[in-house]
């Protein structure tokens, strides 16, 4: 396994897979399956508000949980009287906000180059590039596993806070390690990857890198993504105050039209929805995105346009049954 992770860069190009990995999960061909996913379960007490409204009141269907955060422990109580939410662990290794700060689980003295002056996380992932190194990254990432199976959960995958785990060939080792050592999904676009190859992010990946990792995942009897919609953080909303009713029909808009891209495979659609209070402000100013995602999530217009649409929802964790359940 280790050789296979420190060859997988220099693979070339694969023959084209014939199928998507939803259709090598038994979906029918062509399918378009999604998971609308809230990241930042944890982070703070309105994040895991929106995180329960969007899921409980809405149609996401899948979070992720960001460890080294204060308000951890509010969304565990909630995962403990729901115990089949798709929850997974949002690796975390920045703190990028000035006035609300972690540090990493492993402690600064085991992962000194993970750590700003204040002892926190680096604020961007272009200072974690920097000064840490993959056995730090794999330490922290490895602690913030421990740190949930010591509450008690069992994560459903892995994912990156800020694509950090995706800066770096290295920190892009040691995350995929965890995941087929631990026997764990992680969130990997491996497959035709159309939404995200439209992305900033991208530029780090090459397709020819992503059809090799996504296989070599397959192969270690992990499900992989087709593709990744990580857009909504960039939609655009009027700075002028706006009432809920119109600044969810914006927010739905924007769903409605970027869901039209979508291609037959798995995708996993990335959103951050919180119901900001007048203490988010003091935290973030993307309060209103964030809270338009919410707003999104519990639109009936959203819930129709899946349903005569035909979109399939799927978690992480129907994907790991599944993918059990296939042989090859």
């Amino acid at each position: 396994m280790k050789k296979q992770l420190l060859l997988f860069l220099c693979l070339g190009p694969l023959l084209c897979i014939a199928q998507t990995y939803a259709e090598k999960l038994g979906y029918p061909k062509d399918a378009r399956v999604i998971i609308l996913h809230v990241d930042d379960a944890g982070m703070s007490f309105d994040s895991n508000e929106g995180v329960v409204k969007a899921m409980n009141e809405g149609v996401a269907n899948s979070t992720s949980i960001m460890m080294p955060c204060s308000w951890v422990p509010g969304i565990l109580a909630y995962l403990k009287t729901n115990p089949n939410t798709d929850a997974g662990l949002h690796l975390t290794l920045t703190s990028e906000w000035k006035s609300y700060r972690w540090g990493p689980l492993a402690g600064k003295t085991a992962v000194p180059g993970l750590v700003d002056k204040e002892g926190s996380l680096w604020k961007s992932v272009p200072e974690v590039v920097m000064h840490a190194s993959p056995d730090e990254v794999y330490k922290e990432i490895k602690s913030q596993l421990d740190r949930s199976r010591t509450a008690g959960w069992e994560p459903t995958h892995f994912d990156s806070h800020m694509g950090t785990l995706f800066a770096s060939e290295g920190f892009l080792r040691k995350y995929l390690q965890l995941g087929i050592e631990e026997k764990i999904p992680v969130m990997f676009p491996g497959g035709h990857n159309t939404m995200i190859m439209q992305t900033e992010s991208a530029s780090l990946l090459k397709k020819e890198q992503t059809d090799a990792i996504g296989q070599m995942l397959w192969n270690a009897g992990l499900p992989v993504l087709d593709d990744l919609h990580n857009v909504s953080y960039g939609f655009s909303y009027p700075k002028q105050k706006l009432d809920d009713k119109k600044l969810q029909e914006i927010a739905t808009d924007y769903y409605l039209k970027s869901f039209k891209q979508l291609q037959p495979g798995v995708t996993m659609v990335i959103m951050h929805c919180t119901a900001p209070t007048e203490v988010f402000s003091k935290i973030s100013d993307s309060g209103i995105t964030r809270k338009a995602d919410l707003l999104a999530m519990q639109s009936p217009a959203l819930k129709k346009y899946l349903k005569d649409n035909n979109i399939i929802l799927t978690t992480w964790r129907e994907l790991m049954q599944r993918r059990k359940a296939v042989k090859q």
